[in-house]
């Protein structure tokens, strides 16, 4: 079967879906709806609406886009079914219920930003680099009734630099992820032949381009969704640890801690997101989250060594390097994390 005739409903909502979408649409893929999450509201007074990247990106090339706020309402189910999709393409989106994820007679993958079955959940990319993995990559799957459990079509690596924050590999997994929507798009049409099949038959052969995925015996690590909570830097960890923490939140959402007056101004806290840091081979001499200023370098103790800052930014202000935040904080000496 030709790939330009099967008829594809794409389903996401953030930048990273993007790149997914225009692959299929510029290279001539049979893209016949695009279905996104409600515009969002912004401003002061949330009374602006503003759509989702997909959403933008659909509108200029014309498709049609549809906005359920439910994906069960009966509205939007007979939208959906009136485009009479052959395949779902979800990239970057929710969870969906089965009605809509069994509508198309091929079924529904998704792409994910991790080699499952490692990282299921909603920050796949984040945790990765939080616990120093030093690949990652993407993986097409067939939607089934639990969470990033389907069948596995194919996976593409992705090497993680030891230097690497959430930003360089998200963007790396984003054309990633393109790739292989399209090819998944492929490999699906190539088995399928140009006679009528009953669904037995599709089934079948869908089957025989995917796998299930490998769990007995592996050591999963979880990817749960990261909340401001999560942000918080236990500085009582190794310096490796932290570090790795530190460049997987950066440079969204952003790991942060709170300065204490180490004496006097009792009660002041200043709360300081930090962005970038570098290991050192100096051994901690104390406590963890004790501040060292040398010639404008600022260290942090941590469990073993001591953790340079590079990037810092105060509540209110603009991200900056350490020497531009040292210059406006006089008495650093006196505060410790």
């Amino acid at each position: 079967m030709k790939k330009e005739d099967i008829r594809i409903v794409f389903m996401g909502t953030p930048e990273f879906a993007v790149e997914s979408l225009k692959a299929l649409v510029e290279n001539g893929y049979n893209v016949v709806a695009v279905v996104t999450q409600p515009d969002k509201p912004v401003g002061r007074h949330q009374d602006t609406l503003q759509p989702s990247a997909v959403k933008r990106y659909a509108v200029e090339c014309g498709l049609p886009v549809l906005q359920p706020v439910k994906m069960k309402d009966p509205v939007f189910m007979e939208q959906l079914r009136a485009y009479k999709a052959d395949l779902q393409v979800v990239v970057a989106f929710r969870m969906l219920p089965e009605a809509v994820w069994a509508m198309p007679r091929f079924g529904t993958f998704n792409v994910h930003a991790a080699l499952l079955p490692q990282y299921r959940g909603a920050a796949p990319i984040n945790w990765a680099v939080i616990n120093g993995e030093t690949e990652t990559g993407v993986t097409t799957f067939f939607l089934d009734k639990d969470i990033d459990t389907g069948r596995i079509i194919l996976q593409k690596p992705f090497p993680i630099p030891d230097t690497a924050d959430v930003e360089y590999v998200y963007d790396g997994l984003m054309y990633l992820g393109a790739e292989a929507a399209m090819e998944t798009v492929d490999l699906i049409a190539s088995r399928l032949p140009e006679k009528a099949l009953g669904e037995a038959g599709f089934r079948h052969i869908l089957d025989g381009v995917s796998r299930p995925q490998p769990c007995a015996g592996i050591d999963l690590h979880p990817a749960p969704k990261i909340f401001k909570e999560t942000c918080e830097i236990c500085w009582q960890q190794p310096s490796k640890k932290i570090y790795d923490f530190i460049r997987g939140l950066s440079p969204y959402p952003g790991a942060w801690s709170v300065l204490h007056a180490v004496e006097g101004e009792e009660g002041k806290a200043i709360p300081i997101k930090i962005f970038k840091t570098v290991g050192t081979d100096r051994k901690s001499l104390a406590p963890g989250g004790m501040l060292i200023v040398e010639r404008n370098r600022l260290y942090v103790s941590t469990a073993d060594r001591l953790l340079e800052l590079l990037d810092v930014q105060l509540a209110g202000k603009r991200r900056m390097d350490v020497k531009a935040f040292l210059n406006g904080f006089k008495d650093i000496d006196g505060y410790r994390f």
